[in-house]
């Protein structure tokens, strides 16, 4: 029976998928800061509510900062990036139900930033799926 590591270690290896993770941290990170500096304005611009931005946007940086962290280690953590994939994962049906659901009242460019959004976390997602098959002993 084969086993696959649960680190990553080599760099060519790990190439995928570092840029995978590096890319998301900048897409996250830039969407936290702007989320936590005008929350009001994007509240009214989108039809997001200031209060549910500014602790989306404090989860974003922290996330970036551990995506950062997790693809500058040596070794990086298997079981780590599937929690980071099943976070986008998630922050994608969660898209998706909160345009089914219509729990704000979002206007169209409000509708067109969360597909955005949500296309952009599915594609970080099927990068990093990809780099760790990749990188699969």
């Amino acid at each position: 029976m084969a086993t696959i590591a649960s680190t990553v270690r080599t760099a060519d290896d790990a190439k995928l998928l570092r840029f995978a993770l590096k890319q998301d941290a900048i897409g996250s990170g830039a969407n936290g800061i702007v989320y936590l500096a005008v929350a009001a304005i994007f509240g009214q611009l989108f039809g997001l509510p200031a209060g549910l931005l500014y602790p989306v946007g404090a989860f974003l940086v922290v996330f970036a900062a551990a995506l950062v962290y997790l693809g500058s280690r040596p070794a990086v953590s298997r079981p780590a990036v599937g929690v980071v994939i099943a976070v986008n994962i998630a922050w994608v049906a969660a898209s998706v139900e909160l345009l089914v659901a219509g729990w704000f009242p979002l206007t169209t460019l409000g509708v067109a930033l969360v597909i955005a959004q949500a296309v952009v976390v599915a594609g970080f997602a099927a990068l990093q799926i990809t780099g760790l098959r990749r990188t699969a002993c």
